[in-house]
């Protein structure tokens, strides 16, 4: 196994190439989806007027937790990501960043989200963002060379910020809560089913146990990913029939969700490449736009 080591042009490197490296380390794009969903939390668990201050105090500390999570991902799996091409480009594979700098960042964003959620919100949301942290990074990614469940059970902490949203407006987790953590828990499934299948060969040289791993035809993924968004038709409902939500949001979600099938009954069928990117692209458009049904409905 060859990891890029450090080079004399790391350490000429500017202070851009440091905050794309630094982006890139964070999984800056997957922090944006925790910055909307813990806002929707928030939002939905507010009652009364909502204080957009604390909003916004909640999305920074949940931000540095996922932010702090995730650059203690690629720490742990560096060595296993400059085994695949859709990763041996990240900073620490790809010898940009040192493994101890990756692990110092890492820590200091997990402390400084935890902390700053128990001191500006409240210690039920900092409680949640520390779950978050430890299931990710000491539960999910080791077992990712272990065992498929690895998938289900990286889907917790991918379910935890809108509860933390919700906490830190309300105090408490009721119904409400646990309904979000399920919409996002379910969609999860689907949405790396099909990213899975698309890498199953890079995965495979890294030698991490997938749901696609002996999954050449596509058949097994195709088959789940159509499960779970038929399940995810009905618990993405729940919030019309919890109150939460009007009879716009029901039927908003009842078309995004039959889109979401048919695109799943889609891969199942042809089982191609294409289509599963297909289904992938359709879960990505699939999860705002229902949250921001839900959102713009809240009864």
């Amino acid at each position: 196994m060859k990891v890029a080591t450090i080079d004399s042009s790391e350490a000429a490197k500017t202070p851009a190439g440091f905050v794309r490296d630094l982006v890139e380390l964070v999984k800056a794009r997957l922090t944006l989806l925790v910055l909307l969903t813990t806002a929707v939390g928030f939002y939905l668990g507010a009652e009364g007027p909502v204080n957009w201050a604390a909003l916004l105090q909640t999305v920074l500390g949940t931000a540095a937790a996922a932010a702090g999570a995730a650059a203690l991902n690629q720490w742990w799996e560096y060595r296993l990501d400059a085994l695949m091409h859709r990763t041996q480009s990240r900073p620490v594979p790809a010898g940009r960043m040192r493994p101890g700098e990756a692990l110092a960042i890492g820590t200091a964003l997990s402390i400084f989200g935890v902390a700053y959620l128990a001191f500006v919100c409240n210690a039920l949301s900092a409680a949640l963002a520390a779950i978050t942290i430890i299931v990710y990074v000491f539960a999910y990614t080791p077992l990712k060379l272990v065992s498929t469940f690895n998938t289900a059970l990286g889907a917790v902490p991918g379910a935890l910020p809108p509860m933390i949203g919700w906490a830190a407006a309300r105090g408490t987790l009721n119904a409400g809560a646990w309904m979000l953590f399920a919409i996002l828990f379910l969609w999860q499934l689907p949405h790396f089913f099909a990213i899975a299948w698309m890498y199953r060969d890079d995965y495979a040289r890294a030698g991490f146990q997938m749901i696609s791993s002996d999954d050449r035809t596509g058949e097994r993924s195709a088959s789940q990913s159509v499960f779970f968004c038929m399940l995810l038709l009905i618990i993405a409902g729940l919030p019309a029939y919890l109150g939460i939500a009007t009879v716009f949001y029901l039927l908003a979600e009842l078309i995004l969700s039959g889109v979401f099938i048919a695109a799943a009954m889609r891969f199942l069928k042809t089982r191609t490449r294409s289509d599963a990117r297909r289904l992938f692209l359709t879960s990505i458009i699939y999860l705002p736009l229902l949250l921001g049904a839900l959102v713009l409905s809240k009864a």
